[in-house]
């Protein structure tokens, strides 16, 4: 039997999300993480990516941290924004300001890491 567990998303601006939820699929440096009620405790870090809750709310983040303990899910980031109040223009710009970032000689590899997943992520969306 499936349990619902808290969730919450905050920036610094205001809390983006509050409910619940019994499942959310999260995009951190380890890979796609999925959450269910009664996981083990965990603080990581989000990676560029989509942020799925029970597939019904989805989030584009670029970065942010995540903690998960009793039942309780927070999501901190401030560069997080709910799919649909993202324009197709804009997310069009982000890619080719990213695909030009990415040419840079003088990133790092981290850094390249970060902008492949944010463009792969923004096609998605698009």
């Amino acid at each position: 039997m499936s349990q619902a567990f808290s969730v919450e998303i905050i920036s610094p601006k205001e809390k983006i999300f509050e409910g619940k939820a019994e499942e959310v699929i999260l995009p951190c440096y380890e890979g796609q993480v999925t959450i269910l009620a009664n996981h083990i405790p965990l603080i990581t870090f989000l990676r560029p990516g989509l942020i799925e809750i029970e597939k019904n709310d989805k989030f584009y983040t670029e970065e942010g941290t995540v903690e998960f303990s009793n039942d309780k899910l927070i999501i901190l980031s401030a560069s997080i924004l709910k799919l649909g109040d993202m324009k197709s223009e804009k997310v069009r710009d982000m890619i080719e300001l990213s695909k030009k970032q990415i040419l840079d000689n003088e990133i790092s590899d981290k850094q390249r890491y970060l902008l492949n997943h944010k463009i792969d992520t923004l096609k998605q969306i698009i």
